[in-house]
């Protein structure tokens, strides 16, 4: 896809109104198997992989994504969850604007080593980025959950963290969560009164008001 797009009213070489898009970079960080790849898969292509191969070292991709009138370019980050490859991570946190930490609802440990995850986050970018703790494999129903929807909002409002869970499997609430980011990058609407008048260059993102359960209508059965 294009990396530019027409602004009205500002004129080109050639008589093209042109504007680079406004990027924004998403780190993907989590324990190994906690569905971070599968995760970014389902907004990417809307499709899952049973067989996935872990993770090695660092992915990357890109998506376009439209609302409402604006665009906005994602360059999303996966990142191998393996220890071995921890000494990589902090160099990919630096840049980002977001940064979305999942565990496995039916992993606690998963969930309990979320803590130094999020502490990285902070060590190399303060409070100047979004993170949000996301709960992924819900399709597992609850007779496999270690962690209940409560102890997660628990975790997220004391930490001060976004919070939302979801099933990449099923594809219920992937489509939420990405919306619900796009709603808390630098320049967002409702991050607005946040930055001081004339601090940030960014594009602003108008987004409609998205139910929390946007992909309930798919019926997955989650």
């Amino acid at each position: 896809m294009s990396e530019e797009r027409k602004i009205p009213g500002r004129a080109g070489a050639g008589g093209a109104n042109l504007a680079p898009l406004a990027k924004y970079k998403l780190v993907f960080l989590g324990d190994q198997s906690v569905g971070k790849t599968s995760i970014i898969t389902r907004f990417m292509y809307d499709n899952f992989d049973r067989h996935y191969q872990a993770t090695i070292g660092i992915d990357f991709l890109s998506k376009t994504m439209y609302l409402e009138d604006r665009t906005v370019r994602l360059q999303l980050w996966d990142t191998a969850g393996q220890e071995r490859f921890r000494s990589l991570i902090p160099s990919y946190i630096r840049d980002s604007s977001v940064a979305v930490v999942v565990y496995d609802v039916s992993n606690k440990a998963s969930f309990t080593n979320t803590s130094k995850w999020v502490e990285d986050v902070r060590a190399e970018r303060g409070n100047d980025v979004v993170i949000c703790l996301v709960g992924n494999k819900t399709d597992l129903g609850n007779d496999k959950r270690q962690v209940s929807t409560e102890e997660g909002e628990e975790k997220a409002k004391k930490d001060g963290l976004m919070f939302m869970e979801c099933s990449a499997k099923a594809g219920y609430n992937v489509k939420s969560l990405f919306r619900k980011l796009a709603t808390a990058l630098p320049g967002s609407p409702d991050n607005a009164s946040k930055a001081a008048p004339g601090a940030s260059n960014t594009i602003d993102i108008k987004v409609s008001a998205t139910p929390a359960n946007l992909d309930e209508a798919n019926k997955c059965g989650c």
